[in-house]
């Protein structure tokens, strides 16, 4: 998993998430969507009372965070420091959601984990997915997590393709991805670190780390000055 986390994804994990005991243990960082429920009401317990006020039973929130009272939030799920929970949204359970994270009007989680500094401020759905340090969805870009077939997912890193067995699985983003308004992730796609991907597409497989994605056939690397 490190060599996984740190070609493509993500670095410095201990920084900047509470899961990162799972993925450093971790062969594929999509292996963890399958332990989140039980791992976040292990140390959603030992999280200190003077930072965090228990909200409901398996809910945990920063006593720093702000939360929307028209805000739905199922069990289990950890809010960090200084996160917004903004009017309207949807955390349906199994969310682990980090520091300086804003989700927003109508966004819906279900069974992922936002690092710290990740937006997904409007009409977003994240399912099944992995979000990296300061990710930013545009408003309505989703992860979808089911095929249409509703078979296994594979995961193609450019050659590889790697089974999951997993029905369900949405995207692992890396850290400062931006991913523009109304794209799809369609399932399975990984996105590389500080990569871009335009608004208004639809995205399958791999986009490489320092990656432009303008279209399905045209992923260039960024130019550096």
């Amino acid at each position: 998993m490190a060599s996984f986390a740190d070609t493509i994804l993500w670095r410095d994990v201990q920084l900047h998430t509470l899961c990162a005991p799972l993925l450093q243990k971790a062969a594929y960082p999509w292996e963890i969507l399958s332990l989140l429920t039980d791992f976040i009401r292990a140390i959603g317990q030992r999280l200190p009372p003077d930072e965090y006020e228990t909200l409901a039973d398996g809910v945990w929130a920063a006593r720093t965070a702000h939360i929307a009272p028209s805000a739905c939030i199922g069990a289990p799920c950890i809010i960090g420091h200084d996160t917004d929970i903004r009017h309207g949204a949807f955390i349906r359970g199994s969310a682990l959601i980090g520091d300086r994270v804003v989700v927003g009007n109508s966004t819906e989680l279900k069974n992922c984990v936002l690092f710290d500094g990740v937006q997904a401020p409007h009409f977003n759905y994240v399912g099944d997915s992995i979000l990296g340090y300061r990710a930013h969805l545009g408003a309505g870009a989703i992860t979808s997590n089911i095929k249409s077939d509703r078979s296994d997912i594979v995961v193609r890193i450019e050659q590889a393709r790697i089974p999951t067995g997993r029905r369900k699985l949405g995207a692992m983003i890396g850290d400062f991805v931006e991913i523009g308004c109304n794209s799809v992730l369609n399932p399975g796609t990984v996105v590389g670190r500080e990569s871009v991907v335009y608004p208004a597409l639809s995205v399958r497989g791999y986009v490489g780390e320092q990656c432009i994605c303008k279209s399905a056939k045209e992923i260039i690397k960024k130019r550096r000055s």
